[in-house]
């Protein structure tokens, strides 16, 4: 019984780590510094991951809860469809003012990783896909003319500021949230 509790904190701490890590340092980070921040041997990480993939796509999704949590309002929200598209541009400006913000997650681990099917890209594409989907749900529920383009130019927007402000080559205050409502706006979203 020692054993799994065992194993079920030293996986934590390993995918804590990845988290942390893999989001401040990218995805070249090696297995030593990994293993040495969790404070997990290498024997340890192998016999629960089979590489340093698979920490990486296990830390993308075990952090894919709360960044949905952040950005989406659940269904029993009253707010309009414009509304809840606006709110996710909000939360992108409120996160990126933050020190530690290094843009999306899920973007920076499919453009470092340049691979459709590693296995990080593969959770990355999943998350980055809801985010599209929602935005086509709540384009469609708003009446835009077409709700698949706007959810991708919506798409373009959220990924490119976020890149931009993690980066730290643009301050997002105000700009995100005007450019999705000028969208909308030309979507014929009310």
């Amino acid at each position: 019984m020692a054993t799994t509790t065992d194993k079920t904190s030293t996986r934590d701490r390993l995918l804590d780590a990845a988290t942390e890590l893999f989001y401040r340092d990218g995805v070249s980070l090696g297995v030593e510094a990994l293993c040495r921040a969790a404070g997990v041997s290498k024997r340890s990480m192998y016999q629960l991951f089979a590489s340093k993939d698979e920490v990486l796509a296990a830390s993308l999704e075990r952090r894919a809860p709360e960044y949905g949590r952040m950005l989406h309002l659940g269904p029993e929200d009253p707010r309009s469809p414009r509304e809840r598209i606006l709110y996710v541009f909000e939360q992108l400006e409120r996160v990126a003012v933050q020190d530690d913000y290094r843009g999306c997650p899920y973007l920076s681990a499919l453009v470092e990783l340049k691979d459709p099917e590693h296995p990080a890209s593969v959770v990355a594409l999943r998350v980055k896909g809801a985010l599209v989907e929602a935005f086509r749900a709540d384009a469609e529920r708003g009446g835009a003319r077409d709700p698949e383009l706007l959810a991708r130019q919506l798409t373009l927007v959220f990924d490119g500021a976020s890149a931009r402000a993690g980066a730290k080559a643009e301050t997002l205050t105000g700009l995100t949230t005007t450019t999705a409502a000028a969208l909308l706006d030309a979507a014929g979203m009310k």
